[in-house]
């Protein structure tokens, strides 16, 4: 006969495992957020069977410190456009953490909170070709690694040709095509999702937004109205 305690021990070994689809991460200045962030984690979603990606908004992104790529509206502009983004959907969920932090917005450190909060779920960091290229600069990169594994959204404009050399040494140390890795590892490989032809970027929007031109075919209708309501982007 079974006991009491050998089923409790029996089932808390099971329920991790039903509850390890991952949870999707992506990040970003969202100035603002369009379709090409949503539709293209979605895709993301669907192809590693995720439940649930996080949208963090950076603060003070530390790659982004040219003048031209300082955030044009407010981080609580930015955050409450992601947070409409994510009403009415079971995937998304806004998370204000980086926001919250003073200074620069490290990867690492957020991946440290979310592998506390999320002992038992592989994280998927979802990033874009254009990120993919500089990675080897990031902040501790190689501990951002060891955290989570790396998902890549491939773009027209960012073919693999392009990769310099530092990137393409990394992709022979880390990258996979076996999906199965994915969930069998904790951390530590690098995946390139189903090409995705959501070529849509955020400077893009805001320069047709300056010029007046219509952008609705780029945004969910809720963004759009939360723009013209704040006059942003003029």
């Amino acid at each position: 006969m079974m006991t009491n305690q050998k089923m409790a021990n029996e089932n808390s070994n099971v329920s991790p495992q039903k509850n390890r689809l991952g949870i999707g991460i992506l990040g970003g200045t969202f100035d603002p957020i369009h379709l090409g962030h949503t539709q293209s984690a979605q895709a993301v979603a669907n192809e590693l069977g995720l439940q649930e990606i996080l949208l963090i908004p950076a603060h003070i992104p530390p790659h982004k410190m040219s003048p031209e790529l300082i955030p044009h509206a407010s981080a609580e502009q930015r955050a409450a456009m992601v947070d409409i983004a994510c009403k009415n959907s079971t995937l998304f969920t806004c998370d204000q953490r980086e926001l919250k932090r003073s200074g620069h917005s490290y990867t690492v450190d957020t991946l440290k909170e979310l592998k506390q909060e999320y002992p038992n779920q592989p994280l998927y960091f979802i990033i874009g070709m254009d990120s993919l290229m500089t990675f080897t600069q990031w902040h501790q990169y190689q501990e951002i690694l060891s955290l989570c594994h790396l998902v890549v959204n491939t773009r027209p404009n960012h073919p693999v040709e392009q990769l310099n050399n530092e990137t393409n040494v990394l992709l022979c140390n880390y990258q996979t095509t076996d999906m199965t890795q994915l969930t069998q590892l904790e951390a530590g490989k690098i995946f390139f999702a189903h090409e995705c032809f959501f070529d849509i970027s955020s400077t893009h929007i805001r320069q047709e937004l300056v010029q007046k031109q219509s952008c609705n075919h780029l945004l969910l209708p809720s963004i759009s109205e939360f723009i013209n309501k704040n006059n942003l982007y003029r």
